[in-house]
């Protein structure tokens, strides 16, 4: 066990014990609207829409502020330079791009109430404060990735997640039978979090060097697109199949329960995750290639591992398990659970590529990459055939796509990039700039090492 650790990045157990019960509170949270709404009722189909788009646009939208952040701040940590402009750039950016999500539902507002939520117009305020629980939560999360305090990120992972389980519990206990009240779930247990582990971020904040807004709006504005994207290609299915499909709920959500149960493994992921950026930053800020290498084939490997060993159960015993958690049966059958666990597996690959990729600062390369499988998604979804088999085929084929392109995109990108373009997009400023000086310290090879070669 203890060489089985050592082969994942520090922090990763840390950040996996809090993902862990933040996973769980997905399924527990989930299962208990199921049974308690109907699993074929409007209800629940209702709280899956509403579900599926706090996590497509919100985890788009906010999630890359916390990758930006997390990288900035773990490379200024090898260079020596503080990290309160990169968190305070990230916090106002959160709060900026939430205020003008709140304009846009509150402008759609009727329109989203009829075409998503059956006319639920409560529904549309539940969705803005599921989307400030995540606005306020991943600016913190950055610092905290990028200081190595994955002691304080993972408690707040799993305060998160113990009070979804605790107020859902709650909720079905008591027999609620609104999906408004599940909804606020989303917006109570994240903003608890944040106040909990508010002391661990202000300790880890140091002053440094200015970080300008062109600076970091130009890194962001990419992986805000392809975070996007990604999330599109992971979600889209339970959107569209409400949309290709008004009237079929029990479709609806038992897409949900059943890509709850296939990404299993992406919850293992994100303990994996949050420490694999900053170490792969770290290893490209200090020109470590041997280190960046091994990181990255050894996260290809363990993720494909999670595909293989969280999608064979899944296509076994998952029509089971959808009567038995989710109350929906007769939908999905170990066919479709197949479909899904290959794209489960393609997805994964394409995260950690995702990240090589950002490390090396060509978020644009991931942004076109996710661009492709999107568009390879919405081919699929057009082709004539049943609304399940088209929204399924969808998301594996799409992240298929992904998968590939990045293979090519980070083998090119290692072979050619210089060191000097490494030690720009990294530390976040441009050769020569002032503030610490890339030159020293660890990062000292950078500026006149060679490119990465192959066997390096």
């Amino acid at each position: 066990m203890r060489r089985l650790l050592g082969l994942l990045p520090p922090g990763t157990v840390a950040v996996g014990s809090g993902l862990a019960v933040l996973g769980l509170a997905s399924y527990v949270h989930i299962s208990i609207a199921s049974h308690t709404l109907g699993g074929h009722s409007k209800g629940y189909g209702a709280f899956a829409v509403l579900w599926a788009i706090v996590f497509t646009i919100g985890l788009g939208l906010f999630f890359p502020i916390e990758q930006e952040v997390t990288r900035i701040v773990a490379a200024r940590r090898v260079n020596g330079d503080g990290n309160a402009a990169a968190f305070r750039r990230g916090a106002m950016l959160s709060l900026v791009l939430f205020l003008v999500v709140c304009v846009l539902l509150a402008v759609f507002a009727p329109l989203i109430a009829d075409k998503l939520f059956d006319g639920e117009r409560d529904l549309v305020p539940v969705m803005a404060g599921g989307f400030a629980g995540l606005a306020l939560a991943y600016p913190t999360r950055g610092v905290l990735a990028g200081t190595g305090r994955f002691g304080a990120y993972g408690a707040q992972l799993g305060i998160d997640g113990g009070l979804r389980i605790v107020l859902a519990a709650v909720l079905g206990v008591l027999g609620v039978r609104s999906p408004v009240m599940f909804g606020l779930i989303l917006l109570v247990a994240p903003v608890i979090s944040v106040v909990a582990t508010a002391g661990p971020v202000r300790a880890a904040l140091t002053p440094g060097s200015p970080l300008s807004w062109r600076t970091f709006g130009r890194r962001v504005a990419p992986l805000m697109a392809s975070t996007l994207l990604a999330q599109v290609v992971v979600n889209i299915a339970v959107i569209n199949a409400k949309l290709l499909a008004p009237h079929a709920d029990a479709l609806t959500g038992a897409l949900l329960s059943a890509l709850t149960l296939v990404r299993i493994p992406l919850f293992v992921f994100g303990s994996l995750q949050a420490s694999l950026l900053p170490g792969l930053s770290s290893a490209a800020a200090s020109d470590d290639r041997t280190g960046f290498r091994k990181l990255l084939l050894r996260a290809c490997g363990i993720v494909l591992t999670l595909g293989v060993a969280g999608g064979v159960p899944a296509i076994v015993f998952g029509p089971w398990l959808l009567r038995l958690l989710f109350a929906t049966s007769g939908v999905l059958g170990d066919g479709d659970f197949a479909v899904l666990a290959v794209g489960t597996a393609a997805y994964l690959l394409a995260q950690v590529l995702g990240q090589a990729a950002m490390a090396l600062g060509h978020h644009r390369d991931q942004t076109l990459a996710w661009l492709g499988g999107t568009v390879a998604l919405a081919a699929v979804t057009a082709l004539p055939m049943d609304v399940k088999l088209r929204v399924e085929w969808a998301y594996t084929v799409g992240s298929i796509v992904v998968a590939l392109i990045l293979v090519g995109t980070v083998i090119h990108r290692t072979n050619r990039q210089s060191a000097a373009d490494r030690a720009a997009h990294v530390t976040g400023r441009p050769a020569g700039a002032a503030g610490p000086d890339p030159g020293t310290g660890p990062g000292a090879s950078l500026a006149t090492a060679e490119p990465l070669a192959p066997g390096r």
